[in-house]
This record gives C-alpha cells, sequence and structure tokens, in this order.
C-alpha cells in the first residue's frame, strides 16, 4: 500500500442522528467528500462522507451506515486518511508532510545533519523537526532561508544552520556543550 496521508479528523458528536464534527487537513475542507473512501491509519476501517456542511471551524458531517448519536460518540478521535497518489499535485515549494518524513538533511556544505522526523506548525510557522545521528532534534523554522532546497528525487532537503536562535547568545545558539543540548535544567 502507498503512504497514508492524514486527511481529517472526527471530532465529537453533533446531534442526534450520528453526525460528527469533522475538522480536515485540506485546503479544501469539502475536498474530503472527493477521495472516496477514508481509510483508519490502520487501513482496516472505511468511512465514506454522506452529507457535509460548514461550521465555524470545522464541518459537521455524516458517513454511510452511521446513524444514531452512539454510533458517531464511537468515531470520536478517528484520524482519517487516504493514499498518495489520490490527492493533487503541489506547487512549486508546497509538500505534503508525508514526502518529506524521512529524508535525509545536510547543511549547505553537504554534511549530515540527520533525518527528517515531522513538520510542526504551532501557529507560527512551519517548523521543521530534524533527528541527528545523536542527541536532541533540532526544530529549526520551515522557511526558504533555512531550508533552501528540498530534492524530493534525491531524498534530502538542504539545511541553512541559522548563526543565532532569538533570546540566547550568538555563541550558546548551536553550541552542543549549552545547557538546553547537555541536559542540564
Amino acid at each position: 500500500m502507498s503512504a497514508l496521508v492524514c486527511v481529517a479528523r472526527i471530532g465529537a458528536a453533533h446531534g442526534v442522528r450520528g453526525a460528527v464534527k469533522l475538522w480536515t487537513f485540506t485546503e479544501d475542507p469539502f475536498a474530503v467528500r472527493h477521495y472516496g473512501p477514508l481509510l483508519s491509519k490502520d487501513g482496516k476501517r472505511q468511512f465514506e462522507v454522506a452529507t457535509a456542511r460548514e461550521a465555524r471551524d470545522h464541518l459537521v458531517a455524516t458517513f454511510k451506515g452511521v446513524t444514531t448519536r452512539e454510533e458517531a460518540e464511537r468515531l470520536n478521535g478517528i484520524e482519517l486518511y487516504v493514499a498518495r497518489e489520490k490527492l493533487p499535485a503541489t506547487d512549486d515549494d508546497e509538500y505534503y508532510h508525508t514526502d518529506l518524513i524521512g529524508l535525509a538533511a545536510v547543511t549547505t556544505e553537504g554534511d549530515t545533519l540527520g533525518r527528517v522526523l515531522a513538520i510542526h506548525n504551532f501557529g507560527a510557522g512551519d517548523i521543521i523537526e530534524i533527528a541527528p545521528p545523536k542527541g536532541a532534534t533540532l526544530l529549526l523554522p520551515f522557511t526558504n532561508a533555512v531550508v533552501p532546497e528540498v530534492d524530493l528525487a534525491s531524498g534530502r532537503v538542504v539545511i541553512a544552520l541559522p548563526q543565532e536562535i532569538e533570546g540566547e547568545d550568538r555563541g550558546e545558539a548551536l553550541s552542543p556543550s549549552s545547557p538546553r543540548e547537555s541536559g542540564d535544567p
């Protein structure tokens, strides 16, 4: 099976007729209706969106075969996935997280940094998490300045390490002996 991409998460039941709150992770929230059956993470369960309407910050949706509040309540928290090849192509400088995770991370000089572990967004922009061969993971802004090259065909990202991290002294920012790196409080 190809890589699966999480496109939505089922939330709490909504009403008494089997509807749920549905948080989508797609540019068009209603796109989840066009990918065909959505899969649970393990691929063992399939869900097909029967109806969907827009709510404040989510959709209110029903799934085929789910007709009661009790059935809907049992779905709370399930993440819904589709096969990567069902998703539309990305524009230049746009990537699906699944395409980036696992890529080798190298410096602009070609030195190995580690592997891409995850892409996060805590509200202030995307962050790339890199797991080095040993030591603490690196969390860096996923910007063109810090990640000037993404080469999916070669399986690598190039990282231009920042010289300074805001709030830390220049010599301390990337020093392996700084308290955060050594595990001291």
